[in-house]
Formats: structure tokens, sequence, C-alpha cells
């Protein structure tokens, strides 16, 4: 969005509050799209953001649901059940049985105990569910998923479980990848586990769901190449691997993350001991960029000045409406004239930063949030 649109939409809202332009959010899905090829299926994991999922473009095959909550959010919204993919590392018989009743698409299973849940629903149901199963991170592993030693010896069992069906395995092993290399690896990983499980079982594992965990630059003013560069790096293999099972690509933040503006007014003004100070009405209960201490770097921060008064340029501490030193939004900011009543607009925080600040501490007002297309606004 450019710099008068955002004074117009200001002058109809509230603040603080979050703006998500679909419009953006369609441009980024279609982008990876055209990287990644018609074969590829693409998945938005809406932890990155609930608020999209009632207005997910047709590009989106799949929909990543990590809780019971987020099914709540699927249920409210309406969306098509068949798409879900019923995923998280913590399930109960409970969740198991409810995403049961909503039919979503496919369960995946991170432990022997989802199995077990999984297999023991469908067989009182006298279905049989499709499963994915996770592969935890081959460098030594963490919470998420099971060994592949685990994973070989359920698929070598498969017999046993009437209720379900391994239709896939699911492998994602962490977010922020600046890199080509690591994906490579996963993706080259991937393929041979594919060719061992053929071989040595006689299975074929039909689908593949993988989460990228490519990076989001939120504090270049190069961002948008700088991430079409790394689309493009890992584009071939990406394509090769969706030529030997049906892949799906699930990300959540890089889809999102580009839509995303949240709108904050000064409340106050004040130096102390040489270091200007702004009250703003967030705060870091609202607002978190990934993979820095707050305050630590100035993101791309669009000033909207609502005076007529001039007072040169000046470096500005931002600060939020919390009650604790730690609630700082950045450093050091420049800004030409800022004063209190002006609005300030964080660009970039369309994934993760609406849902992962400390809501509810300091019981301060949440932030409204709203949508935005150009093919619906006058």
């Amino acid at each position: 969005m450019n710099k008068e649109l955002l004074r117009t939409l200001s002058a109809q809202l509230d603040t603080p509050s979050y703006i998500f332009d679909l419009d953006a959010f369609n441009k980024r899905a279609a982008l990876v799209r055209k990287y990644f090829g018609e074969k590829t299926g693409l998945c938005f994991s809406i932890k990155a953001n609930p608020f999209l999922l009632g207005r997910l473009p047709e590009t989106f095959d799949k929909i990543e649901v990590c809780s019971p909550g987020e099914l709540t959010v699927c249920e409210k919204t309406g969306v098509d059940m068949s798409k879900i993919i019923f995923s998280g590392v913590n399930k109960t018989e409970k969740d198991v049985h409810r995403a049961a009743d909503d039919e979503v698409g496919t369960f995946t299973a991170e432990s022997r105990l989802h199995v077990k849940m999984i297999n023991a629903e469908g067989v009182a149901r006298g279905k049989v569910f499709p499963v994915l199963l996770r592969v935890t991170d081959v460098k030594g592993g963490t919470q998420f998923g099971m060994e592949e030693k685990e994973v070989l010896d359920i698929i070598a069992n498969r017999e046993d479980y009437k209720g379900m069906e391994i239709v896939g395995i699911h492998y994602f092993t962490g977010t922020q990848k600046k890199k080509a290399k690591p994906i490579e690896r996963e993706l080259a990983y991937i393929t041979d586990l594919l060719d061992r499980v053929k071989a040595e079982l006689g299975f074929v594992i039909e689908r593949v769901e993988y989460g990228t965990g490519l990076a989001v630059d939120y504090f270049d003013d190069n961002a948008d190449a700088l991430e079409e560069e790394r689309l493009a790096s890992i584009s071939e293999p990406i394509r090769a691997l969706a030529e030997k099972a049906a892949l799906t690509v699930e990300m959540g933040r890089f889809f999102a993350a580009p839509c995303g503006y949240y709108l904050t007014k000064v409340i106050d003004a004040k130096t102390n001991y040489d270091i200007n100070y702004v009250i703003v009405d967030g705060g870091l209960n609202q607002l978190k960029y990934d993979g820095q201490l707050q305050g630590m770097q100035i993101p791309k921060i669009v000033h909207l000045k609502n005076h007529d008064g001039e007072d040169g340029v000046k470096a500005w501490t931002l600060c939020g409406s919390l009650c604790t030193t730690a609630d700082i939004l950045a450093r050091a900011a420049e800004f030409d004239s800022l004063a209190i009543g002006d609005i300030l607009v964080f660009c970039r925080t369309g994934a993760y930063s609406v849902t992962e600040g400390m809501a509810v501490f300091l019981s301060r007002e949440m932030p409204q949030v709203s949508v935005y297309s150009e093919k619906s606004f006058p």
C-alpha cells in the first residue's frame, strides 16, 4: 500500500489496528505458484494468520490446522473441510473425534499415540482415515514427529491399522531459512526416503507435505526481491519432488507476512536524559517481528502526520503502552516532525504478529482487524 492509501484507510479506523491487504496476499500466493509449478500443491498454515482464512485465494489446495481453536475458526468460517490437514503435536481423543465429525481431509500422526487414536476412531466409525506420518528432523530430532525408524516400522506393519491409511509423510524442521542449501538437503532426504521405502518395504509413499521454512525479510528495504530470489533458488528441486509424489508445500509466514499493516497512534512524547521517547497506544503485546529482540532492529514504518507543525528530523525510541521497560518497538528511529496524534504504520506484519504478542498482558484493548481489497474499496 502507498502512503496516501494508508492515510485514507487510517481515517476510517481507530488505533491500534491491523489492516490485511488481500490483494498483496493473493499476489504472494500467485508468485509461489509461478515458481513451484502447477503440480505442486500449496497449503496455508493458518497459525500464521487465521483472519485470512475466509478469504483464501483458490491458489491454495490445503489448509493446515494445528489446534482445536483453529478447527473452531474453520467451522465458523465455513471452509471446505476436505482441504484441512489436521496437524499439531498435541492431539487428544476428543480432538480426533471432533475432527472426524468435521470430516477433515487428512490427519497427521506425530507419535504412536496419534496413530493409535486415529486408527481407533476410524475402526469405531467403520471408516479409513488418510494419514500422513510426520518424520522428525533428521539432524537430531525435536519434539515434533517421530524418528525415521519408527515411521518405517509403522509403515512395515501397516496391515495392523484397519481404521487408517498411510498416504504419505509430513516433513518440516523449522522456519526462517535464508539459504537454499538446507532446503535442498531436506528435499534430497525426502526423495531418498521415498526410494528406500519403496525398495525395502514395497510401499509407495503417494503424498508429501513439506514445510520449506522459507525466510521473510522484515528489516531489509529490498525484501520482496530477496524473497523472490529464494523462491527461484529452490524451485527446481521442489518441482523435481513433485514429479515423484503428490507434493504439497506448506507455508504460513512466507505467504502472509507482506500483506499486513499495524497502525498505532502517538499518545505522548517526552525527552529523558537526551533520549526522545514517544508512547503509542499499541505495543509488544500486539506487535512482534520474528527472530529479533524487540527494538533492536527498525522495520519499515510509515509516518502519517496529523498536525501542521515542523520540528525537523529527530531520532525517537518508540514505546508501547505496557508497564514494562521491555515494551520497545524501535530504538533511534528517525522521523520528521513526529508529534502527538500522528499515526505510525508498521509494515510486513501479516504473519504471526497479530496473534503472537502477549495479548492479555495489562488487559489493554485488543486491536481492530480489517481487510482491504481494491476490488471492494471505492
